[in-house]
């Protein structure tokens, strides 16, 4: 940043090495003389880590003081005079590094050691001193290698774990000469309890610390800025790129995560090497006949595939859609796409649907996630959007968590959370399981599942009956408090406490905290929509806002945090049945006359059909055709042996996808797409920041753009679409979508990322939103009350437990991208279940033994795990593993408003024992320096 010392009266005069200079107000020594270019020997201090002041490398001389002062720890007074290259001053940092190098062994373990750098240019030759003891090297992580004959101490790795990540793995033991880093109670790395976020790697100088394949002693061709493929957080990173395959990952300096990155992002990425990807276009053989009860191999696709030309396979796939389109009608014919592709592809893709198949059939996995929540903001706020960012925690007083498990889900968010809390901010969480981040809470509401209303009417309730809401905010920016206020007076906490199974004190107690503060935050996720009431809930949490005035200001507001790296973005994109881009109603005649002219063909005015409802039809024998693009429905759908037999009982099933999925093996044809690093596109994240993803390497084989392979369906279902790339396609969305019309390409190009609402060209874009008004009708907020809706499904005698399913860390969404990573499938292999040990006591089952988990529409036998975060009742389970696909078991009930799955509540039984599992490998992943030697 440019200063001007004439202007800016905050600024500190001071002399370094000659030549006056200016500091900046809470500056050290050594960053003003970075800023100015003057490098000054430095290994415990880094811009993201700070200072410790602990290895005296930066060492400087002051005028007029005895003693030479660490630079990195020391601030510049007016008229001080500095000298880093006196005498006296670079011989203390000569010495200093001469005792490093001493310490540490010749074998290196980086290219880029930051000690042999600073020792090379102040010309330090092997050092005279006696050499320590060297410990053995721990490899007993998969992805992390320990060298402590590199460790030179500087606890940049413990301030990466415990002050940016809030992880607490890693410590400093023992004094004096025997003092060493360690993890845990100085565990093994591999037995510790890292998440392997990979922080400490990154922070670590010298290879102490070093991914655990050798990469960093490899010199990539080039470097590819990106952003991560994986949760809607949406990091920046660097890929580091050899011969055409992926090195190594780095966290960049991007609004969401500020260099920061989780163990997905870092470790799970060499899928896309993964020798399962799909190079060939593929046709199913005749004599392969489909079925909804099938065993999948995907080492041995030709059982069921042959390979086609591209030609061949695009004319087959266009001819079975256009024949369904033709005799059977438009609606006939649907359209899944994804959350994993950019906003390009979702565009192209509902347009496709819309005036290729000529009907609304179209949806993705927002309805699996957050329907809820959109139609419950779009319906009360008039957006579908989030408030506030992630980061604007920092800037709350409280923050409310509600049926979100972020440090699992969405791991660099929580690290801004669990940052607000150290500094102060309380924490309110509230969920019926024990998560991670309730250690750092405040209040930790346990409630029980499926009773998210009652809980919430309770503290509405109490703000309401002892006035502490916002009757200023209520009166000018809202409508419908009156009905809210009559209809909350039957819910008194001591009244809903049986019901919730919080205690009336609690209740009240949360309630004053979270209206009383001057900034209150509520984040949540998909505990709170993916339930037949799950409208309902978000509706409690937007009145709850509402009725504080908590909205509209940095550090408030309401955000549902986004699942997949691009859902937020594939519904701005329109990719749902019944909006449009943009969120205008497929009935909105003038949003559909804009459109039809932009796209020169007919939209059809009636709302079509989601995800679960497109399965019922196929089964009613009103759809026979659907095209999917990276979506998994075999794994990902409620009921999935419903869902499963659905899709073989289509006439013709065309998949777009980079494996053969679960879903692929029930195609007519499958289509060989672009892995992620593979593309370049614009990504919007959970925050409403649109982000350019670049591409990296090539696709494999004859492997396509998947931009390319929608444009060439298009044509030849009669479209003459002819756009030359992704920044063609985005132009187009800027005049489909008003709400990023000022983002342009090169903007992007440049600044990487933009936030929307950006209406202009030049503008800012708004990172907080309903700073004024609602985009609604009347500018205003609207309450919508809520009653008490049960469960669909109730535990009974025969099914008495309730059975929560979700994601793990290792592992995100179907399993299809993370299960092929060489170090995320080496952290969790096999498929678990999580129950309280209580629970497991009380069935005679030990921790590692086989459970079975039976509903009403199928069971799985999968292994036990203790969780003392599980409640008594309740098992856990996630979704990713087909060997135990527990999508067979969930309930396929509708919430009535968004039509979202019940995946967070069905009745199971839990026994003991079952037939062991049939361990399903991907292959095992290759390891990245296998694939160098390739």
């Amino acid at each position: 940043m440019a200063i001007n010392p004439e202007v800016d009266s905050e600024l500190i005069a001071f002399d370094l090495n000659g030549e006056k200079v200016f500091a900046e107000q809470g500056e050290t020594i050594l960053q003003a003389a970075q800023r100015h270019g003057v490098e000054i020997p430095h290994l415990c201090y880094s811009e993201r880590q700070g200072q410790d002041g602990n290895c005296r490398a930066c060492m400087v001389e002051i005028d007029g003081e005895r003693v030479l002062a660490p630079s990195c720890c020391r601030y510049p007074s007016e008229g001080m005079k500095v000298d880093s290259k006196s005498d006296r001053a670079v011989k203390s940092q000569k010495m200093v590094l001469e005792l490093l190098k001493s310490d540490v062994s010749e074998q290196a373990h980086t290219l880029n050691s930051e000690l042999d750098y600073w020792a090379g240019k102040l010309d330090v030759s092997t050092p005279r001193f006696k050499p320590r003891k060297q410990p053995l090297a721990d490899i007993s992580h998969p992805a992390i290698a320990v060298n402590m004959d590199a460790c030179i101490q500087c606890t940049r790795c413990l301030r990466a774990c415990r002050d940016e990540q809030n992880n607490d793995v890693i410590g400093l033991a023992m004094r004096g000469h025997h003092t060493e880093i360690v993890f845990d109670l100085d565990d093994p790395m591999g037995e510790s309890s890292c998440v392997a976020c990979g922080e400490c790697v990154q922070a670590c100088p010298t290879g102490a610390l070093m991914p655990a394949d050798d990469v960093a002693m490899v010199v990539p061709d080039k470097q590819v800025d990106s952003v991560c493929p994986y949760c809607g957080v949406g990091c920046q990173l660097t890929y580091n790129i050899k011969d055409n395959k992926i090195l190594f990952v780095e966290g960049r300096d991007g609004p969401a995560n500020h260099g920061r990155l989780c163990v997905k992002g870092r470790y799970g990425f060499d899928y896309v090497h993964h020798p399962h990807r799909l190079t060939k276009p593929l046709i199913r053989r005749d004599d392969a006949p489909k079925s909804g009860d099938f065993d999948m191999d995907p080492n041995d696709i030709y059982k069921v595939f042959r390979e086609a030309t591209w030609e061949e396979a695009l004319d087959v796939a266009a001819k079975g859609l256009v024949d369904i389109r033709e005799n059977d009608g438009p609606n006939a014919l649907a359209g899944f796409g994804s959350a994993k592709g950019s906003n390009e592809e979702a565009y192209l893709f509902q347009k496709l649907v819309r005036v290729g198949f000529k009907t609304n059939n179209v949806d993705h996995c927002t309805r699996l996630c957050h329907a809820s929540s959109v139609v419950a903001l779009l319906e009360c706020l008039g957006s579908g959007a989030v408030s506030n960012p992630v980061e604007d925690v920092d800037k709350a007083e409280v923050v409310v968590i509600i049926g979100a498990n972020p440090t699992v889900n969405h791991p660099v968010g929580a690290t801004w959370m669990k940052n607000a809390a150290r500094k102060g901010t309380k924490l309110i969480i509230m969920d019926p399981r024990g998560t991670e981040l309730a250690r750092e809470a405040a209040h930790h509401l346990q409630f029980k599942p499926g009773s998210d209303v009652p809980m919430l009417n309770a503290i509405m309730h109490v703000i309401v009956e002892e006035g502490l809401v916002d009757k200023k905010f209520i009166a000018d920016r809202t409508v419908g408090f009156e009905a809210m206020q009559k209809h909350l007076a039957k819910y008194s906490p001591e009244l809903m406490e049986p019901v919730c199974g919080i205690p009336a004190e609690k209740l009240r107690e949360v309630a004053r905290l979270y209206a009383t503060s001057k900034a209150s935050m509520i984040l949540w996720g998909m505990g709170v929509s993916q339930h037949v009431h799950g409208t309902d809930n978000a509706r409690c949490l937007i009145s709850l806002a509402l009725m504080t005035g908590q909205i509209g200001r940095p550090g408030t507001g309401l955000h549902p945090l986004r699942g997949q790296n691009n859902v937020q973005g594939a519904s701005d994109m329109g990719l749902i049945p019944m909006r449009l881009p943009d969120y205008y109603k497929v009935e909105d005649k003038v949003a559909r006359s804009h459109l039809e002219q932009l796209w020169g063909g007919e939209i059809s005015p009636k709302s079509g059909l989601t995800v679960v409802e497109i399965m019922d039809a196929i089964h009613a024998g009103k759809l026979h055709g659907l095209y999917i693009m990276g979506e998994n429905p075999a794994m990902s759908d409620p009921d999935a042996n419903h869902a499963r037999q659905a899709l073989s009982e289509l006439k013709h099933l065309v998949v777009q996808d980079i494996f053969l999925t679960e879903t692929a093996y029930l195609a007519d044809v499958v289509l060989p797409a672009s892995g992620f690093p593979e593309k370049t596109g614009t990504f919007t994240n959970t925050d409403r920041l649109v982000q350019l993803g670049r591409q990296a390497i090539d696709p494999p084989g004859d492997a396509r753009q998947d931009l390319w392979i929608i444009q060439e369906l298009a044509k030849r279902i009669g479209l003459a679409w002819d756009y030359k790339g992704p920044a063609d396609v985005f132009a187009e969305i800027r005049k489909a979508v008003p709400s990023m019309a000022g983002i342009t390409w090169e903007r992007l190009e440049t600044q990487h990322s933009v936030v929307y609402p950006c209406e202009n060209e030049g503008d800012p874009g708004e990172e907080v939103i309903f700073t004024d008004r609602f985009p609604t009708t009347d500018g205003r907020g609207l309450f919508m009350p809520a009653d008490i809706v049960p469960p669909d499904e109730r535990p009974d005698e025969e099914y008495p437990f309730v059975l929560i399913t979700g994601r793990m860390l290792e592992h995100w969404h179907t399993g299809s991208m993370t299960r092929r990573s060489n170090v995320l499938d080496s952290l969790e292999p096999e498929a678990v279940a999580t129950v309280n040990p209580i629970t497991l006591d009380e069935m005679g089952v030990k921790p590692g033994e086989m459970i079975t988990l039976s509903t009403r529409r199928g069971s799985v036998s999968v292994i036990a795990r203790a969780d003392i975060g599980v409640p008594t009742g309740a098992v856990f389970m996630a979704f990713c593993y087909y060997e135990a696909a527990v999508n067979k078991l969930s309930n396929a009930a509708l919430d009535p408003a968004a039509k979202i799955p019940e995946f967070k509540y069905c009745a199971v039984k839990v026994t003991p024992g079952g037939e062991p599992m049939q361990f399903y490998s991907y292959g095992g992943g290759q390891s990245k320096n296998v694939l160098l030697e390739k």
